[in-house]
Order: C-alpha cells, then sequence, then structure tokens
C-alpha cells in the first residue's frame, strides 16, 4: 500500500507546484497588475482615514501596568489570611485537625494568586539537640507545604526552611513556652 501511494504523491506534489509557478508575481487574477499602496498617516485633525502630511497619531490607548500591578498587589495582601502560625505536639511533625481550616485557607488564596510566593518556617523547642531539631523543623515546615500543594498551591510558591530551636517565639524553660515554639511559620517571600 505504501509503494502504490508514493506515485500519487509525487504526482499531487507537481501538480501544486505548477499551479504555483503559473501566476506570475505582481499580477491578480486574469492578469491585471496588483494595486500596492502605502499606508497613509492618520492625524488628529484629519481624522481616521483622511490622507494628510503631518505626523501619525496612534489611536490605541496606552495600559498603565504598573497601577495594574499595584491594585493586583493591593488585593493580595488584603485577601491574605491573617492566621500564619501552625503548632505541633511535642515530637511530632502531624498537622493538628484545629489547624486544617487555615490551611485550606492559605490553600485557595495560593490558587487565587499563582504568581504569590511563601516561605514555610519550621522551628522547635529547646528540648533536643541541635541536630534533631532542625530535622524536626525541617519536617513540620514540609508537612505545611505537602498540605497546602494537595490543595492546590503550586510547588514553585513554596519553600520549607528549619531553623531548629535558634529562633524561639517565647523564651522560658516551661511547657507554655514550649508549645509556643513548636510551631510552622507562613511567611511571604
Amino acid at each position: 500500500m505504501l509503494k502504490s501511494s508514493r506515485p500519487l504523491l509525487a504526482l499531487a506534489l507537481a501538480a501544486l507546484l505548477a499551479a504555483c509557478s503559473s501566476t506570475p508575481l505582481g499580477e491578480g487574477a486574469g492578469g491585471a497588475p496588483v494595486e500596492t499602496r502605502s499606508p497613509t498617516p492618520v492625524t488628529e485633525s484629519s481624522g481616521a482615514g483622511a490622507a494628510s502630511s503631518g505626523t501619525s497619531q496612534s489611536q490605541v490607548a496606552s495600559v498603565d501596568l504598573s497601577r495594574s500591578a499595584a491594585a493586583e498587589e493591593d488585593r493580595a495582601q488584603s485577601s491574605q489570611p491573617k492566621q500564619r502560625i501552625v503548632y505541633f505536639d511535642f515530637d511530632s511533625f502531624v498537622i493538628r485537625d484545629e489547624f486544617k481550616p487555615m490551611i485550606d485557607e492559605w490553600a485557595r488564596w495560593m490558587v487565587a494568586y499563582p504568581n504569590r510566593k511563601i516561605v514555610v518556617e519550621g522551628h522547635t523547642d529547646e528540648r533536643g539537640g541541635r541536630e534533631y531539631n532542625l530535622a524536626l523543623g525541617q519536617k513540620r515546615a514540609e508537612a505545611v507545604v505537602k498540605s497546602l500543594e494537595l490543595l492546590g498551591a503550586k510547588p514553585g510558591q513554596l519553600e520549607a526552611v528549619s531553623f531548629g530551636k535558634e529562633r524561639p517565639a517565647v523564651e522560658g524553660h516551661d511547657e507554655a513556652a514550649w508549645a509556643k515554639n513548636r510551631r510552622a511559620e507562613l511567611k511571604d517571600r
């Protein structure tokens, strides 16, 4: 079947080329010369379509993109969720049920504003070694990031960072202080 269609294809291609070469350039249908025109400038006083020897004036309205970007930034800022901290239980990176609505709200906001970026900072209390707490803080940040991604946020919008026990929110050596330090914070990037 392939061999029998080759001559037909070659014949069709030859006919197409012959049809294209039969009309010389510069001639229209029936051998009449093709008329070429240069655009005439439009000026304010002459109106659209009138010829004039003045400078040409564009009829296209300009758009101020900086104002549009500023308005978009204002909308994004004003609609951004207010709650930014997820607290965790001791030695855990499981997101508690009470923070799931907050993460859902952040995910909806990130879907609505795909150009916005967030960094999720993971923190721990002072108990435990430095390396262990850095790893636990990273797991907490990544748990929040993964939840946001599962709810529609794009991976390029999010970054997970751990500070371990290096940046406590509250100074103190009791359960009340430790509970405030076991957290993940969502911050603009």
